[in-house]
């Protein structure tokens, strides 16, 4: 112990290795070392007590950079002032500038309206105008975010995607869950907690044909009742958010036999709603992502389980590989694959730590 006390104490330590140390992010240790922004004090006292162990004197951690460029960095993703679901990649944008402030990165966000292709189009010219090095993108519109990545990828734009995986070989990295693993769990949940039944697998906005994560978790879901010798079945439906609760509660009403509903995405709270404000209590409901509404239901059970995302960190990690990739030629997998979390009442506080806060 004393002589690798002693090793630590010689060795020039990047924020890396002190993140490595201490088994933290990169941009937590930065957090802590300027004091800026939250950290939870678990991740406070272990960076603190790596930090005086090697005694760190802040330096210049860019000095190994293989070159001086700016590199410019677009992110373009559905408009987070208009669906809630968004609204955290808001933040994991911020923490990777904050965490690579020292580098020669610009980072710009083009927002645009999830429902609407023209939008999308629009906000993917804009990002070809600025000639960015690279881009992160969504591709909400599987047909259109095909075309567009080619377009990137003609022009020497490095293209990484997250959220929702489609198939491009000009993709240089998807950031996500695996979707069709999701839709198994989500169906071997219902056959835990039911039992038997048929289960209504809903898709609730628009366009449905073009919404590839949909289908993928729809998939998952019939695969694992095909493969298995579960007394469950689905069928599934799609609802707009204009006209949900009449075409919803016409449909409970011509299928009595429906025991448990699968929403496909963040809306779930808006099921949990209607089952409320109707005094439905007979339905299981799972559904997705820790919004501040979702929580509620889960709290209050309406919702029994919700699989979480979390695309705060899907961005946060899409953005890094890319920074990384440019900045040090690191090697980035072609795939990373995230955990796929299942939250219940019960485990809720485990994901709201109490933080530490510089502001």
């Amino acid at each position: 112990m004393f002589f690798c006390y002693i090793y630590r104490m010689k060795k020039k330590y990047t924020i890396k290795d002190i993140a490595e140390l201490a088994g933290v992010s990169k941009g937590t240790v930065d957090r802590v070392i300027h004091k800026r922004g939250k950290v939870s004090e678990k991740a406070f006292a272990d960076v603190s007590r790596i930090l005086a162990e090697i005694d760190y004197k802040p330096n210049l951690i860019a000095r190994n950079l293989k070159n001086n460029k700016i590199y410019t960095l677009c992110v373009l993703i559905p408009d987070y002032n208009l669906d809630q679901y968004w609204l955290s990649c808001k933040e994991g944008i911020k923490s990777v500038k904050q965490e690579y402030a020292s580098f020669d990165i610009v980072i710009k966000t083009l927002l645009y309206h999830s429902k609407d292709v023209d939008s999308f189009l629009q906000k993917s010219n804009e990002v070809l105008d600025l000639k960015p090095d690279g881009v992160l993108m969504v591709p909400s519109f599987q047909k259109e975010s095909d075309t567009i990545i080619n377009l990137f990828a003609n022009q020497n734009i490095v293209v990484s995607i997250f959220n929702n995986n489609i198939t491009n070989d000009k993709i240089f990295n998807f950031v996500g869950q695996d979707l069709i693993k999701s839709g198994r769990i989500a169906a071997k949940l219902f056959d835990l907690i039911l039992g038997e039944g048929k289960i209504a697998v809903l898709y609730i906005g628009a366009n449905y044909k073009n919404a590839t994560y949909f289908h993928e978790k729809e998939k998952g879901f019939r695969a694992y009742i095909k493969s298995t010798q579960t007394k469950i079945s689905s069928t599934t439906l799609t609802f707009s958010t204009e006209n949900l609760e009449s075409e919803f509660l016409s449909f409970l009403k011509n299928n009595p036999d429906i025991k448990g509903l699968f929403v496909t995405n963040s809306k779930t709270y808006m099921v949990a709603e209607l089952l409320e404000k109707h005094h439905i209590k007979n339905l299981k409901l799972i559904g997705y992502d820790l919004l501040d509404k979702n929580i509620t239901h889960l709290k209050n059970n309406t919702i029994q389980f919700l699989i979480h995302q979390n695309a705060k960190h899907q961005i946060y990690l899409g953005l890094t590989n890319l920074i990384e990739h440019f900045m040090f030629s690191k090697t980035t997998p072609k795939n990373n694959l995230l955990p796929i979390n299942i939250i219940n009442s019960e485990n809720l506080s485990s994901y709201t730590q109490k933080e530490i806060s510089y502001s």
